[in-house]
């Protein structure tokens, strides 16, 4: 019995919510390559090709399409990317897309026309946009809402716009007006794993499991091979008290990165829950070969120490 006491002890006090949402830039460069057609599938020349990082608005890359539409940008390091098509007397259209590990990301972009009046109107929300995008990356997070807002009066459709707002109410701690931007972007763009995944971040720090289960599960959908959102899930499932399926997702992390200590950390407290003593110590013992100085490393030191006995 007082095994039994100890191990729910043990188990209720080892299930602390960690979010390691950073991704790991890669060491391999991919490529961003495509088409620009009309409407009507004709090439459109001459249109602007503007690639933002998700992650780091500092990594940019501009290029533009040749004759027969075509465009390409090599050396981008591996991650999820804004991609901007612009040409005057065309409404711009911004597109998601993930890069990967040495591998070339192939788009086929259509473009559709605009009256003048309108057209003009999308152009000057694109200025802002831009705009507030390099004061964001200045850290000038109080000048660049402003102008995101402003871009979105000019054109409320496009989802990046209320997907960088949301990132810059973050960082000012404005942190339900960011769920509203993320809420908005995913709404207009319910296939963009970065707006997703960002919403269940912030409903995940309020408590909010449940909604934030999910956001992490649609965005483990879109990209399955994301080791973090697995993760994120996962600890999302434990709080809900949904075991088994926390397991998978946390056995689902470490299959995709190796050495995602904390995953192994979940995973033993999880076998321990199970009476699978063997397993928890395989567990444990590897998360303290990857992260002897992390703050759990106490714990899961007395862990294996109870358990070994």
């Amino acid at each position: 019995m007082k095994r039994s006491k100890l191990l729910i002890s043990v188990w209720l006090t080892a299930i602390s919510v960690v979010f390691l949402t950073s991704a790991v830039m890669g060491q391999v460069q991919g490529k961003i390559k495509g088409k620009v057609v009309d409407a009507q599938g004709n090439p459109v020349e001459k249109a602007a090709v503007t690639i933002i990082s998700v992650v780091s608005a500092s990594k940019r890359y501009e290029t533009a399409t040749g004759q027969d539409g075509r465009f390409s940008q090599v050396g981008i390091q591996p991650g999820y990317y804004q991609v901007i098509f612009k040409k005057e007397g065309f409404i711009p259209r911004t597109q998601e897309v993930h890069v990967g590990i040495a591998s070339d990301t192939e788009l086929e972009i259509k473009l559709g026309t605009a009256d003048q009046l309108v057209a003009k109107s999308l152009s000057e929300a694109d200025k802002d946009f831009l705009k507030a995008t390099r004061l964001y990356n200045e850290q000038k997070y109080e000048e660049a809402l402003p102008v995101f807002e402003e871009a979105i009066k000019l054109n409320p459709e496009n989802w990046a716009y209320y997907f960088n707002q949301g990132l810059t109410c973050k960082k000012l701690n404005k942190i339900q007006e960011a769920k509203e931007a993320f809420k908005k972007a995913v709404e207009l763009n319910p296939q963009s794993f970065s707006s997703n995944k960002e919403l269940g971040e912030l409903l995940a720090q309020d408590g909010d499991f449940t909604g934030a289960v999910d956001y992490y599960r649609r965005a483990a959908e879109i990209n399955p091979d994301d080791p973090d959102g697995h993760y994120n899930l996962g600890v999302c499932l434990i709080n809900l008290g949904q075991a088994e399926e926390a397991l998978i997702q946390f056995q689902r992390t470490v299959e995709l990165k190796p050495d995602y200590a904390e995953a192994y950390f979940q995973l033993g407290s999880l076998y321990i829950s199970q009476n699978k003593t063997q397993e928890a110590i395989s567990r444990l013992e590897k998360f303290l070969e990857l992260a002897p100085q992390n703050e759990k490393a106490p714990l899961a030191k007395q862990l294996l120490d109870f358990l070994k006995k």
